[in-house]
């Protein structure tokens, strides 16, 4: 690292010498990064645990008995604790009143959304009641877009708002319009992520009151946004809420949640009931009693011993302070756009294309971008990903499960679409190779670099480093 660029840096971006706890936190918590000479850029991926998550959660687990909280035995009490204590955590973190929100536990941010998709009734509660409708906006990761299956399948209407160029954002104008149009009886739902993972784009949360003034349901997906920025759900009040916690705080994986609203938990009808999910069921009889709150939707046994592992990685992100990595996050990432958007081959071609906003308003710590040769064709980001596993970069290239606003960005066209999936040989099978050969001459994929609880200056600059190792090649 040249004093001399990081002295730029520093003058440019100031509010970043106000995070120097982290460097020392670096040094203490993580420091096998630098140990091991590893640059990570993934934490839109997964973020990383800090030693003494582990040190602690490990503490712990030595230290007691804890046996299947479905028992009243004190090895099961014991457990019990620990997960009451866990789902309290997460409601204190978020600020959230316990009297009017619930923590679901899931096995990640996926399995709240499954939740959902199988469960809400986009048909409505009566016979009659009328057609439901979902409505989303493009940049929705995967996990969000599936739950359309679920709602075609129960007749509702199914409506996405599109991402525009240059930004990627979604026009305000275009939701209004979208939300003012709710039909019917049925059940309508409004998903969008606060931060999208593609872009990094974060909308504005103020669409969560519009939508619930217009009659809609709001499902927040929340995974890219809770790393690095706080939310308040005594301000901010979806019905459903999706996270994972290995993003935040990388330890444990496996455990996600759905924070729902207690009203609107209780209009959920679940497909199917499993160990734990009820109060009685009968096989002779051929009944079953859904137990009330999470425990109706928390399938067999949660994992009771790793629960603990959440409320103390949620005490390690809220002691760092999250607004400390946010600020800290926000001036990488200006300094990254600035020096990566300047690069030029010697014909004057631009050395990368960045989707999304090129400056640090209202988006999170992520950059999706492509790489150009002098002659403005773009280099395939497999290959950008190889070169940078071979420097200890890590990084992560494709779609990022967010086909909606790859396909806007990517200048992939409907017709396109259309003709390559209609294609005799593609009927019921597609492989990522047949997309790219139907997809003739166009990227498929992009690079995505992302900060967070444990970055510095040396980890972007040894980017800007490798990226200009690309110019004039």
């Amino acid at each position: 690292m040249a004093d001399e660029d990081y002295g730029r840096f520093l003058s440019a971006h100031p509010a970043y010498a106000g995070t120097a706890s982290i460097d020392e936190l670096r040094r203490r918590d993580y420091s096998r990064l630098d140990a091991q000479g590893q640059v990570y850029l993934d934490y839109t991926g997964a973020g990383l645990y800090g030693e003494s998550q582990v040190a602690k959660h490990l503490g712990l687990l030595k230290a007691g008995v804890f046996g299947n909280p479905h028992s009243t035995n004190p090895s099961s009490q014991a457990a019990t604790v620990l997960v009451e204590g866990a789902r309290a955590r997460v409601l204190e973190y978020f600020n959230a009143n316990p009297d009017e929100y619930v923590v679901v536990f899931t096995e990640n941010a996926s399995g709240a959304l499954k939740l959902i998709g199988e469960s809400y009734p986009f048909g409505g509660s009566a016979p009659g009641a009328g057609r439901g409708r979902f409505l989303l906006t493009f940049d929705n990761h995967n996990s969000v877009n599936g739950i359309r299956e679920f709602a075609r399948t129960r007749g509702a209407d199914v409506v996405y708002v599109p991402v525009e160029l240059p930004d990627l954002r979604v026009s305000d104008a275009r939701i209004e319009a979208e939300l003012a149009a709710r039909p019917g009886a049925g059940g309508s739902l409004f998903a969008f992520p606060a931060q999208s993972n593609f872009s990094s784009v974060r909308h504005p949360l103020s669409w969560i009151a519009k939508a619930k003034a217009a009659g809609w349901d709001v499902l927040l997906d929340a995974a890219a946004f809770a790393p690095t920025n706080s939310l308040d759900l005594s301000l901010y009040k979806p019905d459903f809420m999706a996270l994972s916690f290995y993003k935040m705080f990388g330890y444990p994986t496996g455990i996600g949640a759905l924070i729902a609203r207690r009203e609107a938990l209780i209009r959920l009808r679940r497909p199917w009931f499993a160990g734990g999910t009820i109060t009685v069921a009968s096989v002779q009889g051929d009944r079953y009693y859904l137990s009330e709150g999470a425990a109706g939707f928390e399938d067999g046994t949660v994992d009771f011993l790793g629960l603990p592992a959440v409320a103390i990685g949620l005490d390690h992100l809220a002691g760092i302070g999250v607004a400390l990595v946010h600020e800290r996050v926000e001036a990488l990432v200006g300094y990254l756009l600035e020096r990566l958007t300047s690069m030029r081959h010697a014909s004057g071609v631009p050395l990368v294309r960045v989707y999304g906003p090129e400056d640090t308003k209202d988006r999170g710590g992520a950059i999706a971008l492509n790489f150009s040769d002098s002659s403005g064709a773009p280099i395939d980001h497999r290959r950008i990903e190889a070169e940078a596993n071979a420097r200890g970069i890590s990084l992560r290239t494709g779609c990022f499960c967010n086909p909606g606003a790859g396909e806007i960005a990517l200048g992939i066209s409907r017709a396109e679409l259309a003709t390559c999936f209609t294609q005799p040989s593609h009927a019921k099978r597609l492989t990522i190779d047949d997309f790219r050969d139907c997809i003739d001459g166009k990227s498929t994929g992009a690079v995505r670099i992302s900060l967070g609880i444990a970055s510095d200056f040396r980890d972007a600059a040894a980017f800007v480093d490798f990226a200009a190792g690309f110019l004039d090649r």
